[in-house]
């Protein structure tokens, strides 16, 4: 459970047409990471608000491309 919060899960929603679509598992955002689904996934909770400080992969597990998205992210709110 990323949010009990109804608007955070409204935001998810709105935001997923607005998905940015560079060339899958390549850099072009450079960022330092490729993009791939995990990008998408934490680009996605950044934007909506939700808290993805407290969001780590699983005990001995790697997310490559979450930076990349919330990156991203943080250069479309400003």
């Amino acid at each position: 459970m990323v949010s009990h919060d109804a608007r955070v899960a409204e935001r998810i929603l709105d935001s997923l047409p607005r998905i940015p679509t560079p060339v899958w598992g390549r850099d072009e955002f450079h960022t330092g990471e490729m993009w791939n689904s995990n990008s998408v996934v934490s680009w996605v909770l950044a934007l909506s608000g939700a808290s993805v400080d407290e969001i780590d992969p699983p005990t001995n597990g790697r997310a490559p491309g979450w930076h990349a998205g919330l990156v991203v992210a943080t250069r479309g709110r400003r």
